[in-house]
């Protein structure tokens, strides 16, 4: 097992990483809670619900689940939740579990965020993907105008990512996963870690250095939250690609096109109008052709661009309408770009 520390301001937590670890849950948790309440989605419910419950057979534990998929972090399940865990009755010493994907813990955390003002919560990942959304304290849920406008930052006590619930993924949310992974890599001065990526096929089983993947991925998140934990400086250039993925997450309409996804288009076109904007020289044929390997969806037409521009002034980082890009000067060295309307 491994273990990355996280400085934090708001409440220091650890990330243990290894196989089979949601087996020993009970024992990683110091803490006495007069209940634990169990989030979770449908697919993860079936898979892993029952090893999570088992692993607290000493606690009082309840479980909720919603329906798999972006179309949860609504306020309808947000206020449902809210409704079950005061009938379940949790108080200000209860514990709640987010056991999932990237949804899930958003979700799961900002419910515990704003439940009688704050109790504590775990994070479980069981996706790729949720090695970044994990790792940091951002919880949310969607508005309908655009993708986490209501939320906090709130981290966890603990996050127990066992990276054997990585082997029942589906493939597109492996695609999912290891796009933020590349993202990572790019914004790094970590040459290897982005060759291992691009020379990974996803078609493939899982690799051995999957491990390695995810624990260099967190310390480089790590790195970005502990020097800026409020998004208020050099924290913001872990949004690389998303300003554009999100509008496109909210012009399809959530769900219809999973997060990573939609960040690895966002990022294609970071890297386009970087070499346009700031001549840089990045490798943006190579990494296109590896996601169009790899199966990535491409779904931007020319009669969308109107919209999804709207939408981009719409996302939270947009500033007096102003919209604020992350590019890349060369590889590991971002920087924050404004778009106005003259652009």
């Amino acid at each position: 097992m491994k273990k990355v520390h996280i400085a934090s301001t708001i409440q220091s937590y650890d990330v243990l990483i290894g196989n089979g670890i949601r087996h020993q849950l009970s024992s990683f948790i110091s803490q006495e809670y007069s209940n634990v309440f169990i989030i979770t989605d449908r697919n993860v419910y079936d898979l892993y619900a029952e090893d999570i419950k088992k692993s607290l057979h000493e606690h009082q534990v309840y479980i909720e689940v919603v329906a798999a998929g972006e179309q949860s972090k609504s306020i309808d399940t947000f206020y449902y939740l809210h409704t079950k865990a005061i009938e379940y009755g949790l108080d200000r010493k209860s514990l709640i579990i987010a056991l999932g994907g990237g949804v899930i813990g958003d979700l799961a955390g900002f419910v515990a965020a704003t439940f009688m003002r704050g109790i504590d919560y775990i994070q479980l990942p069981t996706t790729i993907l949720a090695h970044d959304s994990s790792v940091g304290g951002k919880v949310a849920i969607n508005h309908e105008m655009g993708k986490n406008l209501i939320g906090s930052f709130y981290p966890p006590v603990l996050v127990v990512y066992d990276i054997e619930t990585l082997s029942t993924l589906p493939g597109h949310e492996i695609r999912s996963g290891y796009a933020e992974l590349l993202k990572e890599a790019m914004l790094s001065d970590d040459e290897v870690f982005l060759e291992g990526l691009l020379s990974t096929s996803l078609t493939d089983e899982l690799s051995d250095a999957m491990l390695n993947f995810i624990e260099t991925g967190i310390n480089i998140k790590a790195s970005f939250v502990q020097n800026d934990e409020k998004e208020t400086g050099s924290r913001k250039f872990l949004n690389l690609g998303h300003t554009l993925g999100h509008a496109l997450e909210t012009k399809l309409g959530y769900g219809k096109l999973t997060h990573g996804e939609a960040v690895a288009i966002g990022m294609l076109f970071a890297m386009y109008v970087s070499e346009k904007e700031l001549h840089a020289d990045l490798p943006r044929q190579r990494v296109s052709k590896w996601l169009t390997d790899n199966n990535y969806q491409q779904p931007i037409s020319v009669e969308m661009i109107d919209d999804i521009i709207t939408l981009m002034k719409n996302d939270k980082k947009t500033i007096d309408h102003t919209i604020q890009m992350i590019l890349l000067e060369r590889l590991s060295t971002p920087v924050l770009y404004s778009i106005d309307e003259k652009n």
